[in-house]
């Protein structure tokens, strides 16, 4: 291979990578009644709506259908993308959830 090869497949690699970190972020969302759209304009306010995630939320699957996915997986997820406003906006959902839980 080339450089300009080698290039274009780390660039593959890397959007087919985003693509299932956004699968991951939609799933996780539709497993605990939330929407995942909402949830991204609230982390990226400034910005238009992600056509990815428009995309991959075709991807999903009812929350009956789908395997559990941690929180911890999902923070970790979006950590190795650098989404830190997103990781803080789903870090307060976990919050919400939790406070809510209680007795």
């Amino acid at each position: 291979m080339n450089r300009k090869e080698i290039e274009e497949e780390v660039i593959r690699n890397y959007q087919r990578d985003e693509q299932m970190m956004i699968l991951v972020f939609a799933q996780w969302c539709i497993n605990h009644g939330l929407d995942p759209a909402e949830l991204y304009a609230r982390a990226y306010p400034g910005q238009a709506p992600n056509p990815l995630l428009g995309q991959v939320l075709d991807l999903t699957v009812p929350k009956e259908e789908s395997s559990e996915i941690l929180d911890d997986t999902l923070l970790g997820v979006l950590s190795l993308f650098g989404n830190d406003d997103l990781a803080y906006v789903v870090t307060e959902e976990i919050a919400n959830r939790k406070k809510s839980a209680r007795p």
